[in-house]
């Protein structure tokens, strides 16, 4: 493949919050036992609408379609796995939460389209377009700001290509890239043609290994702590027009399955998650397929009385069970302590072992790795103006007083301080010492907006 001429852009964010916590997982990977039953989650999918093209008791291949979006029936979601569905099931007001397939022994495949290297230079765009939106993968590719699926009929300013993620516990590049340069090659050939070129590959810090095997690819280094490689951060420091705001953004690891689709005709179920936390019984990457139940990837004693188990991200992710499923777009789960049980004389304890940002703990003065549990450690309390969650924010928005208006109802005057602009990190609930869910409340009035001018 042609190398992409480009000169690698050095981004330094100076804002942002590494969380040390214990239980990273080891750079060491093993390769799950095949799952009996995978399934899909349409819940678990942001903004979609599901619409059901299956029923209890039907067959499917890997990559037939199960549901589609009201908003859009041309997006498509197919089956992670060929066998029968053996139960769909609906929670309340009749939401989609799980579409569960048993797997038949030898499983058969839909067949798709495949295009050759050759030929992707040529072809047209609305026909790749199609390639993508039919073999499942689309929804693969969002919008920012509001992170819904981008729509197939516009064309973006940029499509941002995140490599590593900050936040921990989550899959490091060097693990699912590993012998697979040629295929991420052959991806970013295919986005290019959906911008009209203009691609922009970011990589966070320093990876050498990486930066030899994708030289002249790699357009953006971001340094700084997390979320230093989110797309929207790189795009809020580095647009210059308001245009840019529409740019498209997809995860190194998903651009694999959108390559592995176009070269081989087959919906592609590979995925590379990490189990981690201080109560996982092992700390480690794994190669599974998507919609593995998360029973087969947690090996070992699940202490659900005293921890929880966290799917997509420790700060941005949902609590869940491990008798459900692995997500469409996860690629991380944590098992931590609940950390429920009263402390006896709290209130004169230096705090030496909590994680902490501020100074209430003597733990800011260490940059250990510390157990991080899901205790509050306090009530709520009015915002107290003490500016943590402004000097975290990585996009300098003011998130106390984008908070405040939004709780007086003044829609604008919370787009004016900066509320598309939020990436979602998590950081700002996550240091306010009055406990108040800035992160939620912000997300929420957000998707309201979305959902309002759409």
């Amino acid at each position: 493949m042609t190398k992409q001429r480009s000169r690698m852009i050095s981004v330094r964010i100076k804002k942002g919050y590494d969380l040390n916590i214990a239980g990273r997982p080891s750079m060491e990977t093993e390769t799950a036992a095949p799952p009996a039953r995978v399934a899909a989650l349409p819940e678990r999918i942001p903004f979609v609408r599901p619409k059901l093209r299956v029923k209890a008791g039907d067959r499917v291949k890997v990559g037939s379609v199960l549901f589609v979006d009201k908003r859009n029936p041309e997006i498509k979601f197919l089956s992670p796995g060929g066998g029968r569905i053996e139960k769909i099931d609906l929670g309340p007001r009749r939401v989609i939460r799980e579409i569960v397939v048993v797997l038949d022994a030898d499983e058969t495949h839909e067949g798709f389209d495949t295009v050759s290297e050759a030929a992707l230079d040529g072809i047209d765009r609305d026909e790749l377009v199609r390639r993508l939106v039919d073999g499942g993968l689309w929804p693969l590719i969002r919008a920012l700001p509001f992170r819904d699926i981008a729509g197939p009929k516009d064309v973006p300013p940029a499509v941002i290509v995140s490599i590593g993620n900050s936040q921990p516990f989550h899959p490091q590049p060097e693990i699912y890239l590993k012998d697979k340069a040629d295929l991420f090659k052959f991806g970013l050939k295919a986005i290019r043609r959906l911008a009209d070129g203009n691609v922009q590959v970011s990589i966070s810090g320093s990876r050498p290994q990486l930066q030899t095997d994708l030289d002249g690819f790699i357009t953006h280094r971001t340094i700084g702590s997390h979320p230093a490689n989110d797309p929207g951060v790189l795009l809020y420091h580095t647009k210059k027009s308001a245009a840019e705001n529409r740019t498209w953004f997809i995860d190194g690891q998903d651009l694999l399955l959108i390559a592995a689709l176009l070269k081989t005709g087959r919906y592609p179920t590979e995925r590379t998650v990490v189990v981690a936390g201080s109560r996982a019984p092992e700390k480690k990457h794994l190669r599974t397929r998507l919609g593995a139940p998360l029973a087969d990837l947690i090996k070992g004693d699940i202490r659900k009385a005293d921890s929880r188990l966290i799917a997509g991200g420790v700060l941005t992710g949902y609590s869940t069970e491990p008798e459900t499923y692995l997500g469409f777009y996860e690629t991380a789960l944590a098992l931590v302590p609940l950390g429920d049980a009263r402390e006896f004389l709290a209130f004169v304890r230096p705090g030496i072992n909590k994680p902490t940002y501020s100074r209430t703990f003597l733990s800011a003065l260490s940059r250990a790795d510390l157990e991080m549990n899901c205790n509050l450690h306090g009530g709520l309390r009015a915002c107290i103006a003490c500016g943590h969650c402004m000097d975290v924010c990585p996009v300098e928005i003011l998130p106390q007083l984008t908070y405040k208006s939004i709780l007086a109802g003044e829609v604008e005057e919370s787009l004016e301080h900066g509320l598309l602009d939020c990436v979602e990190c998590g950081l700002c609930s996550y240091v306010c010492p009055s406990k108040i869910e800035l992160f939620d409340t912000l997300k929420t009035a957000k998707a309201a907006y979305y959902k309002e001018i759409s």
